[in-house]
């Protein structure tokens, strides 16, 4: 993923989840929060696979 913000990243995130994004689009940001490291107002959840249904 280009480099952005983490504020930028949590904040998308934050707003993808509120908008009812794709939930690929939502699995790649909270995969990249976790590749940084970053912590969540709330936490995300353990597993951040999405069953195929889903997509």
């Amino acid at each position: 993923m280009t480099r952005i913000s983490d504020d930028l990243l949590i904040d998308s995130y934050s707003k993808a989840v509120e908008m009812k994004l794709c939930p690929k689009f939502i699995t790649l940001l909270e995969q990249e929060i976790r590749l940084r490291s970053l912590k969540l107002a709330c936490e995300l959840p353990n597993d951040v696979k999405k069953s195929p249904s889903t997509f």
